[in-house]
C-alpha cells in the first residue's frame, strides 16, 4: 500500500472547497500570488470576476485556495506584502533624499 503525504491528501479531498484568499488588481499580480503560493505547496486557482456575478461590487481577480489552506495562504501573502512594503519604503527614502551635490561645490 502506497502512503500519501498529509498535504497531498488534503489537496485531493478539498480542491472542490475553494475560498477567496485575496483579490489581485491585475493578472500579473495574480500570477505573482500563484508563484508564491505554489512555492509554499499551497494549491491555488485564479478566477477572473465577471460583471454578471453576484460579487460584481468587487473588482479584480480572485485568488482562491482550498479552505484548509486559507490561514497558511494569508500568512504567506501577508509576509510577502510586508517584505514588499519594506523594500518600497527603502527605495522611496533613497529617492527622496534632497542630496544634489551642492555641498561639495567649492566657491572660492
Amino acid at each position: 500500500m502506497v502512503k500519501r503525504s498529509q498535504k497531498a491528501q488534503k489537496t485531493q479531498s478539498k480542491l472542490q472547497e475553494l475560498v477567496i484568499v485575496t483579490f489581485a488588481e491585475d493578472i500579473e499580480q495574480a500570477r505573482d500570488y500563484e508563484t508564491l503560493l505554489k512555492a509554499n505547496d499551497i494549491p491555488i486557482l485564479i478566477k477572473e470576476q465577471s460583471q454578471n456575478e453576484e460579487s460584481a461590487n468587487t473588482k479584480g481577480i480572485a485568488v482562491m485556495v482550498p479552505e484548509d489552506f486559507l490561514d497558511e495562504a494569508h500568512v504567506v501573502i501577508e509576509s510577502q506584502d510586508a517584505y514588499d512594503d519594506f523594500y518600497d519604503l527603502a527605495l522611496e527614502d533613497e529617492d527622496s533624499d534632497d542630496f544634489n551635490g551642492d555641498i561639495f561645490d567649492d566657491e572660492f
